[in-house]
């Protein structure tokens, strides 16, 4: 019988890069392509947050949210699925649970992200969704990350959970 920490720690299969979007401005239009270049300690080169000096230990190089919660915050709303476009977020992925990779390691097509923690919705949301939108999207914002080694995110990607350290790395002195 497996433990809990191994269920929690098994993925059994990959998740998918299905959605990407880029802003350029703070109030700016999503701009929705079709890859895009992850810079570490940016973010994704062409978004307004990859802009500056690097930022290796910030919390929100990239947001995601989970293609499977766009059905439910619709359903929420009582509309269909919510185009992500609305929802300000960088990454939309499936077939894996976004809790998942939270405080762990992940690779997206060539790029290593680190999930940093959830993404909460701004009061945008009404705004962007009307009434209700804000507590549509509570629990279902996705989740945060920052980009730790750079390389290129593409539509259909896969979506890998990376090997947790293991504890006698984390016990031996540096």
């Amino acid at each position: 019988m497996e433990t809990i920490r191994d269920l929690v720690a098994d993925v059994p299969r990959p998740g998918r890069l299905c959605w990407l979007g880029l802003r350029s401005s703070k109030r700016g239009p999503m701009q929705v392509v079709e890859q895009a270049d992850a810079l570490a300690g940016l973010g994704l080169q062409g978004d307004r947050k990859a802009r500056g000096a690097p930022k290796p230990h910030g919390r929100r190089h990239v947001t995601l949210i989970q293609h499977e919660h766009l059905a439910v915050i619709g359903a929420l709303l009582d509309q269909g699925p919510i185009d992500p476009l609305l929802l300000r977020r960088n990454l939309v992925v499936r077939g894996i649970n976004l809790r998942v990779l939270r405080d762990r390691r992940f690779r997206i097509g060539g790029a290593v992200l680190e999930g940093t923690g959830d993404c909460h919705p701004c009061s945008r949301m009404e705004e962007a969704l009307g009434a209700g939108g804000y507590q549509a999207m509570r629990g279902h914002g996705g989740l945060t990350a920052r980009v730790l080694e750079s390389g290129t995110l593409r539509l259909d990607d896969e979506v890998l959970l990376l090997p947790a350290p293991s504890d006698d790395v984390l016990a031996t002195p540096i």
